[in-house]
């Protein structure tokens, strides 16, 4: 079998791009996830987590990262953030609280940084440049 090419866009640091690899690869979390729009599934989620989460065919460690709440590995593992978000409203977190974590933030730092225009992108335009500058 064919070892599929290195992407171009794998090369951001900090970044899980979601294309069609990982579409597949997170079918399931981003089916549970969409669960969650009905009041009754969150119900049931909530009252039992991981009973639930076995009705989605998730990995282990798709699994552990929801119950863990683990937002980036969610992603990493073929979360989509718009459905990971779900979750995070079951959970009664605002988007911005959920993005928060992801960065390490407190929400005020990551309100902060987006108002002044986000995160810069010096050393965040490639992983290979940010390695040679600080290898």
């Amino acid at each position: 079998m064919m070892e599929k090419p290195e992407k171009e866009y794998a090369d951001i640091p900090g970044t899980t791009i979601f294309d069609a690899d990982q579409s597949r690869k997170g079918y399931g979390v981003n089916m549970f996830c969409m669960s969650l729009l009905k009041a009754d599934n969150r119900a049931a989620f909530k009252a039992n987590e991981a009973e639930y989460l076995k009705a989605f065919n998730l990995t282990p460690d798709q699994t552990e990262a929801v119950l863990k709440r683990q937002w980036n590995r969610m992603l990493e593992l073929g979360g989509n953030i718009y459905f990971t978000s779900k979750l995070g409203a079951t959970d009664g977190l605002s988007f911005q609280q959920v993005a928060a974590m992801m960065t390490g933030a407190t929400q005020q730092e990551y309100a902060d940084m987006m108002l002044a225009g986000g995160r810069s992108v010096e050393g965040n335009r490639r992983k290979s440049e940010w390695e040679h500058k600080n290898g």
